[in-house]
């Protein structure tokens, strides 16, 4: 009874049994880590020394868990408990990785971790393995023969995803962008043009002793170097929006105009339906449209906190909108639509062992419904973007091939408005950005204007 007890007590000042904790819940709830984090230093309101290894130890056992199984699969024999195993991760995590942390201190608090968690035979056992490493070393990745193998393990991605990545980028651009996948996101801001210029904000947050500079691809973007955005009063006064760089790029790509009649198809939680508004000058008109009903308070919150007041939010299935909003009506369409998110794994490194081969098929037949209503709805020569926060060919020209096929009163047009860096990138009328181009994001974006009538 007590042994449940302390399972579900996640914070006693102890780090470590905290991080522990998240790592068994994301595990067996498959809940995401970044918001389990997040929720924890909240509840918790745990101080910023601990804060920072809270974070590492979970992201950074979740984003290397199969190069730590490899390295431990010679030292384990027989069963471990599930929570052991996690354990052992962890402490592998912080000897192989974590250089700032003594070995011997790791091994040690693993150890208590056991006792307190099981009994002393399973501290006896932790403590037999994790020394006998300490001793001996890890194995090397190089007596895997099988270069996609080899690079899957040693990049912590599964071997079907790096086989598909391959087969589509080639070896080269893959194994860069796993290399990538591993290294921590870039906290990136959007800059609320409405009622700031850039150079107005960076003065403010400097003031706030927060270190921040100019990105030199999104002219709007700020990226951060140290501090938390949410915590400034730029945030609080809505001079800025937390945003992933290139996910600023469907609202640059669509270029609504001012006054234009706009429509997002797949808005909450409000980070591209906002910046739409800001390049509208915050004249015209949105209409901000979620499946999820609670999302859309998410939309009306942001909205708020930015004093934007073009923008409508409705409860709505893009899948059926077609039926409930008046046809050929709106300039500009902007469908985000659902999708595998392979592109975000620096920000949910879970994703890399949740998703399976076949949610990626089935994903396309919901992105397909969207884009059929979202031609319905589209003024004659309107402009439609169609963007996905995954990096998946057949996923994402894939799904642009086949809707295309569909309707041939839509056409893909070049796309304007991109950094000058990813210009050259784009192929008829399409650009997939990985994460390693810009340093955040995988990204795909696809710009379509409407030439004919709809069927």
């Amino acid at each position: 009874m007590s042994k449940n007890k302390k399972k579900q007590e996640i914070w006693d000042g102890n780090v470590r049994d905290a991080a522990l904790t998240i790592l068994l819940t994301v595990d067996k709830s498959q809940a995401y880590s970044n918001l389990l984090l997040h929720q924890t230093i909240e509840k918790y309101k745990i101080e910023a020394k601990d804060r920072g290894l809270l974070t590492e130890l979970t992201y950074g056992t979740l984003q290397y868990k199969l190069t730590l199984d490899y390295y431990l699969e010679p030292f384990i024999h027989g069963k471990v408990d599930i929570w052991v195993r996690w354990l052992l991760r962890m402490s592998l995590y912080q000897m192989h990785y974590l250089t700032r942390i003594p070995a011997h201190a790791a091994v040690n608090e693993a150890v208590e971790i056991a006792k307190r968690r099981g009994h002393k035979g399973i501290a006896s056992m932790v403590n037999g393995i994790l020394r006998s490493i300490l001793r001996e070393g890890v194995r090397s990745t190089d007596l895997i023969e099988d270069a996609n193998e080899r690079l899957a393990v040693e990049t912590s991605h599964p071997q079907w995803l790096v086989n598909r990545w391959v087969e589509s980028y080639g070896y080269e651009q893959t194994r860069e962008m796993l290399l990538e996948n591993n290294i921590a996101p870039l906290q990136t801001v959007r800059v609320n043009t409405t009622k700031a210029t850039v150079e107005q904000v960076l003065t403010t947050l400097e003031r706030e002793g927060v270190k921040a500079r100019r990105s030199e691809f999104m002219p709007e973007c700020i990226h951060l170097e140290s501090g938390q955005a949410a915590r400034t009063g730029a945030f609080r006064n809505g001079l800025i929006t937390i945003q992933d760089e290139s996910s600023m790029l469907p609202a640059k790509v669509l270029n609504p105009q001012p006054g234009m009649k706009v429509l997002d198809m797949c808005a909450a939680p409000g980070g591209k339906t906002t910046h739409l508004a800001e390049v509208m000058k915050n004249e015209g008109s949105i209409l901000a449209t979620d499946l999820h009903v609670k999302k859309l308070d998410l939309i009306d919150e942001n909205v708020a906190r930015l004093g934007l007041n073009i923008i409508e939010t409705a409860p709505l299935d893009g899948r059926k909108a077609a039926n409930l909003l008046a046809k050929e009506s709106y300039d500009a369409i902007l469908v985000d639509a659902p999708c595998s998110g392979l592109g975000v794994m620096r920000r949910k490194p879970d994703i890399k062992y949740t998703k399976r081969e076949e949610d990626l098929e089935s994903l396309q037949t919901i992105q397909l419904a969207i884009l059929n209503n979202a031609v319905q709805l589209l003024k004659q020569n309107g402009r439609l973007v169609y963007s996905t926060c995954t990096v998946d060919r057949r996923e994402n020209e894939g799904t642009v091939q086949a809707f295309l096929k569909e309707h041939p009163e839509m056409n893909l047009e070049p796309i304007e408005n991109l950094p000058e860096q990813l210009k050259a990138k784009q192929q008829n009328g399409m650009l997939q950005v990985f994460p390693q181009d810009i340093g955040s994001d995988g990204f795909f974006v696809a710009a379509f204007v409407k030439k004919g009538a709809s069927n």
